[in-house]
């Protein structure tokens, strides 16, 4: 195949002003010496505050009652938990762990929900200790957490998880015979508060269709005298990486011979999409069922609505950065290697690919010839390769410059992060302005 037809075209990610800013700035270089050379992830606390107060003000805009929980396993870093504390906000976690450092960076258990499914006992101790929102999967569950609650001489607040009617194979949540069994279960010490439901893909009409069921739930199980009150309809809010254009002209002409040795994944994110971020929320909200939006049903039925977003919060809020060990020809293109491993970019260790463009910050600043490269990472394996796609840049990497993956904060950082090698974890550098420090778990800081 002649080198030209092996080229995709560009895929260059949508991105904030401070990630901009930060990559042409001396800062970036100063982090780079300060931590010892990478690799590293830098996160804009900014820019999640900017998210999560969207999606705040979505519910507003609308007269919607509700709290949006940012779905932590999107990113473990501290930095973000602190912009949780503010009235309509929460964190939502699935571990002990994740409770646990969500209460040491000051969230009340009464802004945290847990959900997941079969929860071991220290976790449901917890978060009955914390009167943490449960959202209970199963009959085997909830009678683990009356007994707990009982026990302890505390009252559980919870959620009943529902199995959607369009995935009646999936293994998480109640089918409708056991929903209704939980429902008349729920006695004291366990307060029914409503339900929840998780979906696939990021379509905002089935979101708000099945919403509009659950609101009829709760006026059931309020007929039964439970204080039902409260509907999650847990994450799926869109992000787009890229424009349009972009995005529609790299599917249509996709093919095996734009990436390495062939390896064009079967399925990626879909890398643009509309609408996303806070404009989904006001989609799902207006979304009219039997000629009402599912706002006014909301209003009417006195419900709060109970979000889940992760990577939609940590969407431009973060970049990766792995310094350039090396470059050397392969067939028909150039292969980069990293410092690193390409578990740093979770998508690639799921038989996937992170497709927006890596960019190259240059040590020195000079001319050079735009080359084709893929990018490997530093270990022993055949298949630690960060990019498979044969991408451009504009001149050949050279050791010590740096390649900057854009807007990785969600999933990507740290979802598949191993210290394989005994190569330490990349870390989370968080950047305020010209000011940065390496965030850590349970950060003192001056209180304002």
């Amino acid at each position: 195949m002649d080198l030209i037809d092996t080229l995709s075209p560009p895929l260059p990610a949508l991105e904030r002003p401070w990630a901009h800013r930060l990559r042409d700035s001396e800062t970036l270089w100063e982090i780079a010496r300060g931590i010892g050379g990478g690799p590293f992830h830098v996160i804009h606390p900014a820019t999640f505050s900017e998210n999560l107060g969207g999606m705040v003000a979505a519910l507003a805009a609308e007269r919607v009652e509700g709290t949006v929980y940012y779905g932590k396993k999107a990113n473990k870093a501290a930095a973000w938990l602190r912009e949780c504390t503010l009235p309509g906000t929460g964190v939502d976690v699935a571990s002990v762990p994740e409770l646990v450092h969500a209460l040491g960076n000051g969230l009340r258990g009464e802004a945290i929900g847990v959900t997941g499914a079969a929860k071991p006992d220290g976790l449901l101790w917890l978060a009955l200790r914390h009167r943490c929102l449960i959202a209970v999967d199963a009959a085997d569950e909830l009678e683990r957490v009356a007994r707990m609650a009982a026990e302890l001489g505390e009252t559980a607040q919870v959620l009943l998880r529902v199995r959607p009617p369009s995935a009646p194979e999936s293994r998480f949540g109640f089918a409708p015979d056991a929903l209704k069994t939980a429902v008349r279960q729920c006695a004291e010490p366990v307060v029914l508060r409503g339900f929840s439901f998780h979906l696939d893909g990021y379509d905002p009409v089935p979101r708000a269709e099945l919403a509009a069921y659950l609101i009829e739930l709760c006026q059931d199980a309020r007929a039964l005298g439970h204080p039902a009150s409260k509907i999650s309809i847990g994450g799926g809010i869109a992000v787009s990486y890229v424009d349009a254009e972009d995005w529609a002209r790299f599917e249509s002409g996709r093919h095996d011979g734009w990436f390495h040795d062939g390896r064009n994944p079967a399925r990626t994110y879909p890398y643009h999409q509309s609408p996303t971020g806070a404009a989904m929320v006001t989609a799902i909200l207006r979304h009219e069922i039997a000629g009402k939006p599912l706002a006014e049903r909301l209003r009417a039925a006195g419900i709060e609505l109970l979000l889940e977003p992760g990577r939609a919060l940590v969407d431009g809020a973060g970049f990766s950065v792995f310094p350039v060990l090396g470059c050397k020809p392969a067939e028909g293109h150039l292969i980069t290697t990293v410092a690193g491993l390409s578990m740093s970019l979770s998508e690639q260790w799921k038989g996937s690919e992170f497709l927006p463009d890596p960019l190259l910050v240059r040590r020195e600043a000079t001319d050079g010839t735009p080359v084709r490269t893929g990018v490997g990472g530093s270990s022993c394996m055949e298949y630690d390769v960060l990019t498979w796609r044969a991408v451009e840049l504009p001149a050949r990497p050279r050791t010590g410059d740096l390649l900057v993956y854009p807007n990785t904060a969600g999933y990507q950082m740290d979802k598949n992060e191993s210290g394989f090698h005994q190569l330490p974890l990349p870390p989370k550098v968080v950047v305020d302005g010209d000011h940065w420090h390496v965030d850590t778990d349970y950060p003192i800081q001056e209180i304002r």
